[in-house]
């Protein structure tokens, strides 16, 4: 899971002049499923724009030059992706918030699998696999107090191996998963309307409710290794528990418990697969 307190970026500006949400009119904006989404050609980052914004905006680019994920690393988000910034309210969310990148990874799930995508899994913290290659990321931004910036980036139909030729085997498409590969614009729709139910569950029932489900994506009974701020630990991976905690049953049959800001790196014992 990835979140992050960070103070509001000055306002962004995309390269066709527009400003942030709500500041200046926008060609591209309509109304979808409780949304208002702004759609640009081009911007350094969705999360940074959508911090301007209002609770149940979002902002969609068709291309990143500065996509990021967890630690700041780069996100190849070139033409033919879905690179979507969702802001929602925190509320009563306020201790649990930063549970919400479980919820998101839940939303991303379900809405690829609805498009028919096989084999999905979720890697912690913020990475959305089939088989061993990244189909989706993620990361979450806390600008205010009372709300959070939801980036999700989705390989579509754009290239990322042909961007960064050092990705080449480790990452995918639905254009290599499905035919034909769904329009960018229809993954959106659900994306979307996934984001605003898991979130309103959330506030509704409490995160301890999408639990199960979520747990359904993770590869539970798998052997790994935790990094984190105490030490190494080996074990198996039991899921998360109701506070989104990562949980690991150790060689002696003890069960250790990480909040996502204690762990610096989770890696796979067969195959070494290492996520941070």
């Amino acid at each position: 899971m990835s979140t992050t307190d960070r103070p509001p970026p000055a306002l962004p500006v995309a390269r066709s002049g527009v400003g942030p949400c709500g500041r200046t009119s926008l060609p591209r904006v309509e109304a979808i499923d409780g949304w208002r989404v702004q759609h640009l050609d081009e911007v350094d980052s969705t999360n940074d724009v959508a911090a301007a914004c209002d609770v149940w905006e979002a902002v969609r680019a068709d291309r990143q030059r500065a996509g990021r994920g967890r630690h700041q690393r780069s996100w190849q988000s070139g033409a033919g992706g879905l690179w979507i910034s969702a802001v929602v309210p925190i509320g009563a969310l306020d201790r649990g918030w930063s549970a919400l990148p479980l919820a998101a990874g839940l939303a991303v799930c379900e809405t690829l699998e609805d498009h028919g995508v096989k084999g999905l899994r979720l890697r912690w913290p913020n990475d959305v696999l089939t088989g061993r290659r990244k189909l989706a990321g993620l990361l979450v931004d806390r600008f205010r107090e009372d709300r959070a910036v939801i980036g999700v980036g989705i390989n579509v139909a754009n290239q990322p191996e042909a961007e960064n030729p050092e990705l080449a085997g480790t990452t995918v498409r639905l254009a290599d998963l499905l035919t034909p590969a769904p329009p960018v614009e229809a993954v959106a729709r659900r994306l979307l309307a996934g984001l605003r139910g898991v979130v309103e569950g959330m506030h509704r029932e409490g995160f301890p409710a999408l639990v199960p489900r979520i747990n359904r994506w993770w590869d539970a009974g798998s052997a790994l290794v935790v990094e984190s701020d105490a030490g190494r630990t080996e074990g198996t991976f039991l899921g998360v528990d109701g506070e989104g905690r990562l949980r690991v049953r150790a060689p002696d049959g003890t069960v250790r418990e990480w909040a996502a800001h204690e762990v610096r790196q989770v890696r796979d014992i067969e195959n070494q697969e290492g996520h941070s």
